[in-house]
């Protein structure tokens, strides 16, 4: 038997990346798969690709940032797969810059979408999983919301709040079968990454112990184990996936 046989899974920021890496991994595992994004060309392009494998999946902009666009979202997922197992709040954006030149915009920008849209979606779909006594929600931190970063005050706040939010919720929702975890992934060889000046990629990879960069699908299996049956006992917990960076 597949680990997530009919379990329904949304996925935010699933059209690429480590979205796209966990919604194909989630779908083979037997979920049938809600993609939240923004970018359309790349989500219907997957959906198109995971049902070409005989894949249940769905594709919906959304904007997670924006409270009515997730409530309507979530009830267009209730009402085609009637529940909602496994929500992973992965959907992110950055805007560096030194906290000198950070604009007030960039710093909104960022703490919209990468704090705000978590507790926008764990808020509109928790309640589902409450009435059916099952859930998984799993967010996607980050290692610089453990040790911070230069030049970004505005992603390390938001990663460092969704640390809190998941410890926070996963005490309350606990008792009612839902855990709450979150994962911190370290340097993942994404297409954005990998369009950076070889310099700085070979400056990454020296710094992580096992000598390289993460792959978007060893951040999916991680995702995997904690949206499974198996992870039933754990609850509250922010998994480092990062090659022994944080050593």
């Amino acid at each position: 038997m597949k680990r997530l046989e009919d379990k329904v899974a949304i996925i935010t920021g699933g059209a690429d990346g480590i979205g796209k890496a966990t919604a194909e991994l989630f779908a083979a595992e037997g979920a049938k798969v809600a993609i939240w994004d923004l970018n359309t060309k790349k989500g219907e392009a997957l959906v198109k690709q995971l049902k070409a494998h005989g894949y249940e999946a769905t594709f919906i902009r959304v904007n997670t940032s924006d409270m009515t666009a997730v409530e309507k979202a979530a009830d267009i997922v209730m009402e085609e797969y009637g529940r909602i197992d496994i929500l992973l709040n992965n959907a992110g954006i950055t805007r560096d810059a030194s906290m000198k030149k950070m604009t007030t915009d960039q710093w909104q920008q960022v703490i919209d979408v990468n704090l705000s849209g978590v507790f926008y979606c764990t808020k509109a779909v928790y309640p589902f999983m409450l009435e059916q006594g099952y859930g998984r929600i799993i967010s996607t931190s980050s290692v610089v919301a453990l040790y911070g970063n230069f030049g970004q005050t505005n992603y390390v706040a938001a990663k460092a709040g969704v640390i809190g939010m998941t410890k926070t919720w996963a005490r309350e929702f606990g008792r009612k079968g839902v855990t709450v975890n979150a994962i911190a992934p370290g340097f993942i060889s994404t297409e954005m990454v990998a369009a950076m000046p070889e310099q700085v990629l070979a400056g990454m990879r020296d710094k992580v112990p096992v000598g390289r960069l993460g792959e978007p699908k060893e951040i999916a299996y991680a995702f995997l184990f904690l949206a499974s049956d198996e992870a039933a006992y754990v609850n509250g917990t922010v998994l480092s996936v990062d090659g022994g960076i944080t050593i």
